[in-house]
């Protein structure tokens, strides 16, 4: 079935404290039925859990089959300062990071301001690890369009273009809602001479404020006809929840039939949206 021929991979944040550590191990525990091809781990708000995300990411490596891939972001980080932190990936197994500019303190809309000695972009990130070496390395791409690039999707194009040159080898995407943007943004690669594969994002959307303020901060768009939805049903958390469910469905039934390389899933640290989408897919 070509549910099975497609890869599935899970995104989880590092927890705050140890209650948010057994919610995150009972969540993966879940999960790993699904066989994931992967498990990535994320940074805080301005790099604020890097120490966490080192500790989880080499944990899961430590205690699961399943390949990790950490999270690298440019954020009050020196380059030497990244070069220790892709050492100890390296030592603790781990063999893939995604390399991000990663969001100022103040979220992805506050200026942005390099750490000194430290990188600007991505694409700085990108080659370093190829320099150290032994890492494959991912990037992320953008449906609704990277905020700082103001809808520009040329110049999206480009910027993804010059990190696969520099050694990227695959992307997974910010979250969306319609897959005719995540096609637009294959198509413009493609046209362009690139095989990076673009991995989807999906966030199975259980809670309409965190929704309304994570679109916001990453300039993801809210489709008009989706948000009324999830507005009309917003203080009755199991119709969110079951809403969100059927859209995430649906927008992965679209994006199979594209032919996607992957599913990725932002699973907010628990399982029980994800296993639902996963189960009714395989049910078709």
């Amino acid at each position: 079935m070509v549910i099975r021929a497609t890869k599935y991979s899970f995104e989880f944040f590092p927890p705050k404290d140890q209650a948010g550590e057994e919610r995150l191990w009972a969540a993966m525990e879940a999960l790993e039925p699904m066989a994931p091809d992967f498990i990535s781990v994320t940074y805080g708000a301005g790099g604020s859990t890097r120490d966490r995300t080192i500790r989880i990411t080499s944990q899961i490596t430590a205690r699961t089959s399943i390949p990790t891939v950490a999270h690298l972001t440019c954020v009050g980080s020196t380059r030497g300062e990244l070069i220790e932190i892709l050492q100890k990936y390296k030592e603790a197994g781990i063999r893939s990071i995604l390399a991000l500019r990663g969001d100022p303190t103040g979220g992805p809309s506050a200026p942005w301001a390099p750490t000194a000695g430290g990188f600007n972009h991505a694409d700085q990130l990108v080659e370093l690890a190829m320099q150290v070496g032994g890492f494959e390395v991912g990037v992320a791409a953008f449906p609704d369009g990277h905020p700082a690039s103001n809808g520009d999707l040329a110049k999206d194009v480009e910027v993804l273009i010059r990190k696969e040159s520099l050694g990227a080898s695959f992307a997974t995407t910010q979250f969306f809602f319609e897959a005719e943007k995540y096609q637009r943004l294959v198509e413009a690669l493609a046209a362009k001479g690139s095989n990076l594969p673009i991995i989807p994002g999906i966030l199975p959307v259980t809670n309409v404020k965190q929704l309304v303020r994570m679109a916001e901060l990453s300039g993801t768009e809210i489709p008009a006809d989706i948000l009324a939805k999830f507005s009309a049903v917003e203080n009755d958390s199991e119709a969110v929840r079951k809403l969100g469910i059927e859209v995430a469905t649906e927008l992965c039934e679209q994006l199979l039939t594209l032919g996607v390389p992957g599913l990725h899933f932002y699973t907010m640290n628990t399982s029980t949206a994800t296993l639902e989408i996963y189960r009714k897919l395989v049910a078709k």
